[in-house]
């Protein structure tokens, strides 16, 4: 029989000595770590904030429990609570799916080139808007829908206020958002395109197919484990938009808010306007819980229906 406080020790060594073995990766490791440790999980310690009426006088510890008071001024006007989350929904199902989309088409397009040279040069210029900051992108987009000076109403000869027209934003919104992510998000397909043995392709050209059969048949079937696992991922931020797209893209104008204000952005003009700290605590752990939830059930689908193909 095995001596239980034998075998801990024997194991508590064995921890150690595979810690000072590999001490060269855990150093290289160790600026990362420390990264995700002070910006990922010391600052989760201010989610007490989203229960407590927070005041400057009596910081974060110190200021009183309101308990859901917060969650409740979350959600005190209806309209504006639905249309921002409806909002928030629609933007994360458009980008995703038309975002993966390009990026897979991108992605291929570019790894069939012929011309390789070619290719690599086009990638690089297709990853440049993702360096843009929307500060600076903000400023683009109004070069080209200003009403009196706007390059496209200057083209077309016409007049068309899209500051002032809250339906034209949606479309606007995602060509921005494809101009500002596609290149650079294709550039993760085509590293798993890279990694396609080439004989795969050899064998079908042999067998007679044609480079839409090859693809069909190759190149997407080996794309579909990325794909699951950046739709796994995407799905843990569905509640998170990215503010700079939705608040200074649109200039936050208050006539547009009906199709361009989600979570995100309603939170920011709060901080802005009251510097209600609990509040947006609030929001953060709200969002946050419903994303985890939905990563599990997602991740619970795909591992019932592709074991490998899910994350844990």
């Amino acid at each position: 029989m095995v001596d239980p406080n034998a075998y801990k020790q024997a194991k508590s060594n064995n921890f150690w000595h595979n810690m000072w073995k590999h001490r060269a990766h855990l150093l290289m490791a160790l600026p990362a770590f420390l990264i995700l440790l002070l910006f990922s999980y010391v600052p989760m310690t201010g989610l007490i904030m989203a229960f407590k009426k927070f005041n400057y006088a009596d910081g974060i510890w110190k200021s009183p429990f309101n308990g859901i008071d917060n969650f409740k001024f979350l959600i005190s006007s209806k309209d504006i609570f639905i249309r921002m989350t409806k909002n928030t929904f629609m933007y994360y199902l458009i980008f995703t799916i038309l975002g993966t989309f390009l990026n897979v088409v991108v992605a291929i397009a570019i790894d069939q080139l012929a011309f390789k040279k070619l290719g690599k040069t086009l990638q690089s210029i297709m990853i440049v808007p993702i360096f843009i900051s929307y500060a600076a992108v903000q400023f683009i987009v109004y070069a080209l829908l200003s009403q009196e000076s706007g390059l496209i109403n200057q083209t077309f000869g016409t007049a068309t206020r899209w500051y002032m027209e809250p339906k034209y934003w949606p479309m606007i919104l995602t060509i921005v958002k494809m101009w500002n992510s596609v290149g650079y998000g294709s550039v993760l397909y085509m590293s798993v395109l890279a990694g396609i043995d080439q004989e795969q392709y050899e064998a079908a050209q042999i067998d007679g197919a044609n480079k839409w059969q090859q693809i069909c048949h190759i190149t997407i079937p080996s794309l579909v484990p990325m794909i699951t696992i950046m739709l796994l991922l995407s799905v843990g931020g569905i509640m998170r938009s990215d503010t700079g797209l939705f608040y200074q893209v649109t200039r936050n104008s208050g006539v547009l808010y009906d199709t361009t204000q989600v979570i995100d952005s309603y939170v920011l003009g709060q901080i802005l306007k009251s510097s209600n700290f609990g509040f947006t605590a609030a929001a953060t752990l709200f969002q946050s819980v419903v994303g985890t939830g939905l990563i599990i059930i997602a991740n619970g689908v795909v591992r019932k229906l592709h074991p490998e193909n899910a994350l844990f």
